[in-house]
C-alpha cells in the first residue's frame, strides 16, 4: 500500500499545476482598438471583442471568406523561371519587377477579407468595471457599473458565437454593421498597410431585420457569397443570442447556412453549447502545461497556447497571417491576410509538436495536400518541370500571388514545408502517415530539385539562381549565382528526409538515389570566423528580420550543437554576429526565433531575455504580434504595428525548446534553463518517437523526469541527474551508458525517476 501511495503521489507532483486564472486577460476598460481586442475563436470562425465609440462591438470573421480572383497581370506568357533566369543575367530587372512583383502592392486582390461586426449601444451603461477573458474557459466577461454583463464565447467546435447579456434595458437588441465594402478610395497601393475595402468593388450586400434575427448576405467575386445570421431571445431583462457566417464558392459542395446553423444552436441552448465547448477546451489544455518562475514569459506561452487552440483546429483551414482575427478597419488585411511559406506558416506551427498538439496541426498538413494538385499546375506552369514546388504566397486554394518574387515564387519554400511533414512523423510515429503522406511529398520535392538543380564547374548542384528570404529585399541584388545558405540547408535537408524516410519504409533503391542526390551538395558557406553568410559572395552584414541564413541550425537541426567542437563554434559565432550586428531591421518574430536558436545552443538566459523582449516591445495589451517595436526603445527601428501570428506561435517553441530538446537523437530535459530559474516544471511535452515528457527542477536541481511512450520504441535519455532511482517502471528496459540511458519501451510503457 505505501508503494502504491508513493506512485500516486509521484505522478501526481506533474499534473497540479497548469493554466489558472493569472493567465488570463485582465482589464478594467475594453479596448478601442481591433488589434487590442479580447480574441475568441475556433479555427473557422473567430470574434474580436472591443469597443468602438460608445457601443460594444464584435468584429466577425470566417476562415475561409476569400476574394479568389486571379492576381490581375501574373499570369502572362513570361512568366517562367527560366525568363527569370535570362533577365537576372542580363541585368534587366526592372521589367520581372513590372510583371510579377508590381501587381501584390498594387491590385487589391486576391485577399482575405472580414465578414461584418455586431455592435450593441452600451452608451448608458456606465464604466467598465470588469473587461475579463478567461483562458481556461474560452470566455469573455464585461461587467458594467449599471450591473449590465455581458458572457460570450465562440464555441470550440461548431462555427458559432454565444452571448448573453443580463440587466439590459426593454429595447436592446443588435446591429450587424456590414464591411465597408462601398465608399471613396482613399489608401491603395499599400499591402502592408492594407488598401481600403471599397477597392474590391462589391455592391452592397442585403441586412434584413426580422424582429429577433438578422441576416446579412454579401456577393463578393466571380459569385461567391457568405451569410451572417443573428439571433436573439429575449427573458425579462435579459437577452441569449447567437451567431454564425458560412460562406459559398461556385462549383463547390454547398455548406449548411448560418440560418440553419444558428436556428439549430438556439434549440441547444446556451448551456448546452458552452458545457462542450468547455469540455474542448479542458482536453485542450490537459495536452500540456509548463510552470517557470518568469511569471511574464509563463502568461505569455499560455496566452500562445490560447491563441494556438482558437486558430488551427483539423477540419478549418490553418493559420494564416491573422487566422480568424482579420483587420476590422475599414480596409484589406495587412499582405492580404494570405499564406506565407517563406516564414509565417511554418513559425506558426513549430509549437504544436513538442506542445503535444498534433491533431491541431494537422490542419496545415490537410490543407497541403488538398491544394496539392494547385501546387503541382504551378510547378509545371513556372518551373516547366515534374515533381512539387508551393508558391510562397499564396491564396486560400494555393494559388501563386505573386509578390517579391525571390521568395513568393521560391523553389524551395515546398522543401520548408516538408520539414513539418517530417515533424509530424518524428513525434507521432504514424506508420501510415508516413507511408501515404510524408514520404509523398518529400518525394515529390526531391524530385523537383533534382531536376531543376544543375552541376557547377566542380560538380556540385546548383540552383540557377538563389536567393534568401528577404535579403536585399526585391532588387536583382537578391538572386544570387551560388546556392544561399537558406537554399542549400533546405536542399540538404529534402534529401535527408527522403533518404531516411525511404529506409524506414524499406525502399533501398530509392534511399540510396536520394543519398547519392543529396551528397552532391556543396558544405555551407562559411566566414574565416565559422559565421554563416547570406551566400558564398555576402557575409550577414547588416541587420535583417528574417535569419534565413541560418535555417541549418534551426529548425532544421542540420548544424547541431551536440555534433561537436566545429558545430559549436557555427552555433555560437553566428549566434554572436547577429546580435553584434543589432536589431534595426528586427521584426518581433526575429527575437522569438532567435530564443530558439540561443536554446539549441543550450544559452538558457540569452533564450529568456529575447523572449522577455518580445513581450515588451512587440506585443499588443491582448499579446498580438505586432511586428514592430511599440515602445520605441530601440529594439527595432520599425515601430509600425501590422499584426501577425508567427512571431506568437514561435514564442511559444522557443520556451519548448528551453524546456526539452529531443531532435538530436536522444531526449533532454531542461538543456537550456536560465541558472536564475530555480523551479521549473513541465507536463506531458512531446519529444520525437512519440514519447511524452514531464520533469520537475526543484531548488535548482532536476528532480523527477516522466517518460511515457505512446508507441513504444527505443529511445535515449541524457541523465539529468548523475544518481537516480526508478520510481516506477512498466513496460520499459533500461540500460546505461555512460551519461545516457537506452530505453526499450512496450506502447504505453512508463518510467519516473527521481533524484537520488
Amino acid at each position: 500500500m505505501r508503494c502504491i501511495f508513493f506512485l500516486w503521489l509521484t505522478i501526481l507532483t506533474f499534473v497540479t499545476f497548469g493554466q489558472t486564472t493569472r493567465h488570463d486577460l485582465h482589464f478594467d476598460s475594453l479596448a478601442k482598438r481591433w488589434d487590442e481586442a479580447m480574441p475568441l475563436g475556433n479555427a473557422m470562425v473567430g470574434a474580436l471583442v472591443w469597443q468602438k465609440d460608445n457601443r460594444l462591438r464584435f468584429s466577425l470573421d470566417r476562415a475561409d471568406l476569400w476574394d479568389l480572383r486571379p492576381m490581375k497581370g501574373l499570369h502572362r506568357k513570361e512568366f517562367s523561371y527560366k525568363w527569370v533566369q535570362q533577365k537576372v543575367q542580363e541585368k534587366d530587372y526592372k521589367v520581372v519587377q513590372q510583371y510579377f512583383d508590381a501587381p501584390y502592392d498594387m491590385e487589391p486582390a486576391p485577399t482575405k477579407i472580414p465578414a461584418g461586426a455586431l455592435e450593441f449601444n452600451v452608451a448608458d451603461w456606465g464604466r467598465i468595471e470588469l473587461a475579463h477573458l478567461s483562458l481556461r474557459n474560452a470566455l469573455c466577461e464585461v461587467k458594467w457599473s449599471n450591473g449590465s454583463s455581458l458572457e460570450t464565447f465562440v464555441h470550440a467546435t461548431e462555427p458559432v458565437g454565444w452571448f448573453r447579456f443580463t440587466k439590459v434595458p426593454v429595447n436592446f437588441q443588435p446591429l450587424l454593421v456590414a464591411p465597408a465594402f462601398q465608399g471613396e478610395v482613399k489608401i491603395s497601393g499599400d499591402p502592408v498597410g492594407g488598401d481600403d475595402l471599397s477597392r474590391l468593388g462589391y455592391k452592397n450586400g442585403e441586412i434584413l431585420n426580422e424582429g429577433q434575427s438578422i441576416t446579412y448576405k454579401q456577393e463578393g467575386w466571380g459569385g461567391f457569397t457568405y451569410e451572417v445570421k443573428v439571433r436573439w431571445k429575449k427573458d425579462g431583462n435579459n437577452i441569449t443570442g447567437v451567431w454564425s457566417i458560412s460562406s459559398q464558392y461556385p462549383g463547390k459542395k454547398i455548406t449548411t447556412t448560418a440560418s440553419v446553423i444558428t436556428s439549430r444552436s438556439m434549440l441547444k441552448g446556451y448551456k448546452a453549447d458552452y458545457l462542450s465547448h468547455l469540455n474542448w477546451w479542458k482536453n485542450f489544455w490537459a495536452a500540456s502545461s509548463i510552470k517557470v518562475p518568469d511569471s511574464s514569459i509563463e502568461k505569455q506561452w499560455y496566452l500562445e497556447q490560447y491563441k494556438f487552440g482558437s486558430a488551427s483546429r483539423k477540419g478549418a483551414p490553418p493559420i494564416s497571417l491573422q487566422a480568424v482575427w482579420t483587420a476590422d478597419n475599414g480596409r484589406i488585411p495587412p499582405w492580404k491576410g494570405d499564406y506565407h511559406h517563406d516564414l509565417n506558416t511554418q513559425l506558426s506551427y513549430w509549437p504544436s509538436y513538442s506542445g503535444n498538439h498534433l491533431e491541431d496541426a494537422m490542419a496545415f498538413l490537410d490543407h497541403l495536400d488538398e491544394n496539392k494538385a494547385n501546387y503541382k499546375r504551378f510547378t509545371k506552369l513556372y518551373f516547366e518541370t515534374d515533381g512539387l514546388a508551393v508558391p510562397g504566397v499564396t491564396t486560400l486554394d494555393g494559388t501563386e500571388m505573386g509578390g517579391w518574387i525571390q521568395y513568393s515564387l521560391s523553389p524551395t519554400a515546398s522543401a520548408w514545408l516538408a520539414h513539418h511533414y517530417y515533424l509530424q512523423w518524428r513525434y507521432s510515429m504514424d506508420k501510415t502517415f508516413l507511408k501515404t503522406r510524408a514520404y509523398p511529398w518529400i518525394k515529390d520535392v526531391a524530385l523537383f530539385l533534382e531536376n531543376i538543380t544543375v552541376r557547377d564547374e566542380n560538380g556540385f548542384r546548383q540552383l540557377p539562381i538563389s536567393s534568401s528570404p528577404e535579403i536585399n529585399n526585391n532588387s536583382i541584388n537578391a538572386w544570387f549565382d551560388q546556392n544561399t545558405n537558406y537554399d542549400l540547408a533546405l536542399m540538404k535537408f529534402t534529401f535527408k528526409a527522403a533518404t531516411e524516410i525511404a529506409l524506414e519504409l524499406g525502399l533501398k533503391n530509392e534511399a540510396e538515389r536520394w543519398k547519392k542526390t543529396g551528397s552532391e551538395f556543396n558544405e555551407f558557406a562559411v566566414t574565416k570566423n565559422q559565421e554563416l553568410m547570406f551566400a558564398p559572395t555576402m557575409e550577414y552584414n547588416q541587420s535583417h528580420r528574417h535569419f534565413s541564413h541560418a535555417l541549418a541550425i534551426h529548425p532544421l537541426g542540420l548544424i547541431r550543437w551536440e555534433d561537436g567542437n566545429r558545430s559549436h563554434e557555427i552555433i555560437k559565432n553566428t549566434i554572436g554576429l547577429l546580435d553584434k550586428i543589432g536589431p534595426d531591421a528586427w521584426c518581433g518574430y526575429s527575437y522569438t526565433w532567435l530564443a530558439n536558436m540561443k536554446a539549441r545552443a543550450k544559452d538558457g538566459e540569452g533564450a529568456a531575455k529575447d523572449l522577455e523582449i518580445f513581450i515588451k516591445a512587440f506585443c499588443s495589451i491582448n499579446s498580438f504580434h505586432l511586428n514592430g517595436d511599440q515602445t520605441k526603445s530601440g529594439y527595432s527601428k520599425f515601430v509600425y504595428r501590422p499584426f501577425t501570428l508567427e512571431g506568437n506561435f514561435a514564442f511559444a517553441s522557443g520556451l519548448q525548446e528551453m524546456l526539452l530538446q529531443s531532435y538530436a537523437g536522444f531526449i533532454e530535459i531542461m538543456p537550456a534553463i536560465p541558472a536564475m530559474w530555480n523551479d521549473v516544471e513541465f507536463n506531458s511535452l512531446r519529444a520525437e518517437g512519440a514519447f511524452l515528457v514531464s520533469g520537475k527542477k526543484k531548488s535548482g536541481a532536476i528532480d523527477e523526469v516522466k517518460i511515457v511512450a505512446e508507441k513504444g520504441g527505443n529511445t535515449v535519455l541524457k541523465l539529468p541527474f548523475s544518481n537516480f532511482s526508478v520510481a516506477s517502471k512498466k513496460g520499459v528496459e533500461i540500460k546505461k551508458a555512460g551519461d545516457f540511458l537506452k530505453l526499450i519501451c512496450k506502447p504505453g510503457g512508463v518510467l519516473i525517476l527521481k533524484k537520488r
